[in-house]
């Protein structure tokens, strides 16, 4: 190569160093912190856990790209906090670095409000407890901006409730790149439900909820004060709680004290299999991910799962703050910790001894490999029109083989017959069907209904009534209307259709309800506890201000109700409020509402303060009235009456609750004379064979949440058990 050809290549001059623009600087770091509606959502969760909220509500349009908003009732935003709320690296958590080490809280950074602001429009109204008003506020870039244009900047005063309400809108708007990544809004809306799921099992004394934006039924609801196992119940449903195991580790006692830790892990047992782990881990309260953790804990299970089966793993793991690093991921993701292999180990030992103690045999209550997926069937019309083409198909062969007639039907094998039918006739058709209940006034003693102290109602036979059509009230209210729309769009087509036309089997559990129904030639294990509570939600609305009114006689006093079941109930760390103050305040919402309550749901509250009635939704079903002090004291905090739309729907999930199954109270000395099985037990089989199952079969509108909560499951089916026996 020569000199000139040399001085051909040159290498570039280079190029002036630049400062960046701030407002470049901060829509960069935005990116790193808010990746997705989700992680915007995780950090304001932690914010108003850091408030000390109680209540959690989150609304969201379009997957959170076009409306996320979170409402909390803790302590809220000082006023003259608010002019640099949303400026990056400010934050009430510390004041010096060396506060890093006895971090608790689960922001400190001070970049949430701030990235958000950079990507979208982000609006505030916080009111805190000493403050008459709320106030209002909107930022962009960091910095507080009118409202109109006009305006001044300043927060504005406006009706609130105490805490924080923070809105999201337009979000990504002024980055088109990340907006047009994110254009499947059902996959963000699923991880925003997957975030407040976790939090929610984490903080079960916090009431959460989330629902898309015109939704009047939240997709995720939790009550506050509630237990993890039973939040995990709530929220992975009951197939995972049935199975769940407990397990406290704390660090060896020779542990210095600075490095001293302690986990709290739920697991399920070798009986639960699931297509993918689940794996919730929090370190000090903060969600975040170790694969080092969770490939240990996955090791446990390869020996005592099938391949592919996967487990159910919550854990909660404490560490002194100052053998953790907080500070290693802009969206705390990740954290690092002292002795991470001693811990994990420590772990994994427990985990593997209370699984070795807990499962030295499996049980199995149904055969897995029969259990299949109830899909959407083709309807009616459209079988018939297969029918006739299959019809027309086998007149052409007939043709074709110059036959003079039809060939013979062809022939019904074994696996293919249907053993029960509705048509044909039984021998108990034939004899009228009594009421075990009603033995003991056959014997010539009055059978009553009693509550805890409380006189009940007579049970009327269900023989004649039980046929009687349950027709649609005449209602013009908007509300009832829209939640009537709501079942005919949640109802699912196959399950219905199994429910219409089923065959009951009989009761396997009544403890745990548990029932089994046939359908064409499969079997299915039902839980008939939940069929029941949306059977009687969904007649409570269907016969709205037009139901029955099952009278009390005597009357028992509605304080006195309410006084039984706060006194059975633990409040001690849950309110503030003792329980002569609980009653009170329940009583007198009630009290209030009884004009509502007579003329909407046949609820009688008389001016002295006696529950003269209850609503009867369905002829001959008498529900449980030892529960009646419990569903009254329910009522209370579990109703929400502000809003008219949400006000019907929990009063009527909540009488619906009221109306489950139950035992019934009774005599022990004529239980002793008809059988070793008392009459209470007799006469709830009796209720929920010959009143519950066919008022299913004729009303229930079945929706698709049955399926996902399990209530309904496929255990066999004649074909498949016949290929089964003739590998045999």
């Amino acid at each position: 190569m020569t000199g000139n050809e040399e001085s051909a290549f040159e290498p570039p001059a280079p190029l002036p160093i630049r400062r960046l623009q701030e407002s470049l600087i901060n829509r960069i770091a935005a990116g790193e912190i808010i990746h997705r509606p989700a992680s915007a959502l995780k950090e304001l969760l932690e914010n108003s856990l850091d408030a000390g909220a109680t209540s959690i509500r989150v609304v969201v349009k379009d997957g959170g790209l076009k409306l996320l908003q979170i409402q909390d009732n803790g302590c809220g935003i000082r006023k003259t906090d608010l002019p640099i709320l949303a400026e990056r690296f400010t934050t009430s958590k510390l004041s010096s670095f060396s506060d890093l080490s006895r971090l608790t809280t689960y922001g400190f950074r001070g970049e949430a409000l701030a990235s958000i602001s950079h990507v979208a429009h982000l609006s505030v109204v916080t009111k805190t407890r000493s403050e008459v008003c709320a106030y209002k506020a909107q930022y962009s870039d960091g910095r507080l901006v009118p409202s109109q244009a006009g305006h001044t900047p300043d927060p504005k005063p406006c009706a609130g409730n105490d805490g924080t309400i923070i809105t999201i809108e337009d979000l990504f708007f002024n980055i088109p790149t990340r907006l047009s990544a994110l254009r499947n809004t059902s996959d963000e809306y699923s991880r925003i439900l997957d975030v407040i799921t976790k939090y929610a099992i984490h903080n079960p004394k916090v009431s959460f909820s989330c629902k898309k934006a015109g939704s009047g039924t939240p997709e995720i609801s939790t009550p506050s004060g509630s237990t993890t196992p039973q939040t995990i119940g709530m929220l992975y449903g009951h197939t995972v709680t049935k199975e769940i195991l407990h397990a406290d580790i704390v660090s060896p006692d020779n542990t210095k004290a600075d490095e001293t830790w302690s986990a709290q892990a739920y697991f399920t047992s070798a009986n639960y299999q699931a297509k993918k782990t689940i794996f919730l881990l929090f370190i000090n309260h903060r969600l975040v991910e170790s694969t080092r953790l969770k490939r240990a804990l996955e090791g446990l299970y390869t020996g005592i799962l099938p391949k592919g089966a996967s487990p159910f793993i919550y854990l909660s793991l404490e560490i002194h703050p100052r053998a953790v690093d907080v500070n290693v991921h802009p969206t705390k993701k990740e954290v690092h910790f002292l002795n991470e292999d001693v811990i994990t180990e420590r772990i994994c030992d427990s985990v593997q001894d209370i699984l070795a103690e807990k499962n030295s045999s499996r049980t199995f209550e149904y055969q897995t490999l029969l259990t299949g997926g109830i899909a959407e069937q083709p309807s009616t019309s459209d079988k018939k029109r297969k029918g006739k083409e299959r019809e027309r198909e086998s007149d052409a062969e007939v043709e074709e083989n110059g036959l003079g007639s039809k060939q013979e039907p062809r022939k019904v094998y074994s696996h293919q017959k249907v053993r029960t039918s509705l048509q044909d006739r039984t021998l108990d058709s034939m004899f009228p069907v009594i009421d075990p209940s009603q033995i003991a006034d056959l014997a010539g003693s009055e059978k009553t209904s009693k509550s805890s102290g409380v006189p009940g109602t007579p049970v009327t036979p269900a023989v004649a009534s039980r046929y009687r059509e349950i027709t649609e009230s005449d209602c013009n209210l908007t509300s009832v209307n829209a939640l009537r729309r709501v079942l005919v769009k949640k109802r699912h087509k196959s399950l219905t259709e199994i429910l219409e036309k089923h065959i009951f089997v009989g009761i396997v559990d009544l403890d745990r309800c548990l029932s089994l129904v046939q359908h064409s030639t499969k079997l299915y294990l039902v839980n008939h506890g939940a069929l029941a509570e949306e059977l009687f939600y969904q007649l409570g609305l269907r016969q709205f201000g037009d139901m029955n009114r099952l009278k009390l006689d005597p009357s028992p006093p509605l304080r006195r109700l309410i006084e039984i079941a706060v006194e059975a109930e633990e409040t001690e760390g849950h309110t503030s409020l003792s329980k002569p103050q609980i009653v009170e305040r329940i009583h007198k919402i009630l009290f209030e509402k009884r004009e509502m309550l007579s003329d909407y749901f046949s609820m009688d509250i008389s001016s002295t303060g006696l529950v003269e009635s209850l609503p009867l939704l369905l002829r001959g079903y008498t529900p449980n009235l030892d529960k009646l002090p419990h569903f009254l004291m329910r009522l209370g905090p579990q109703v929400n009456w502000i809003s008219e739309l949400e006000c019907f729907e929990t009063f009527l999930r909540e009488l619906a609750y009221f109306y489950i199954p139950g035992p019934l109270a009774t005599d022990g000395s004529v239980a002793k004379e008809l059988s070793e099985e008392s009459v209470a037990e007799k006469a709830e089989k009796w209720q929920i064979q010959h009143v519950l199952f066919p008022a299913m079969r004729r009303y229930l509108v079945a929706p698709k949440t049955l399926l996902d909560r399990d209530d309904v499951v496929q255990v066999a089916d004649l074909p498949e058990l016949y290929k089964v026996f003739e590998r045999c």
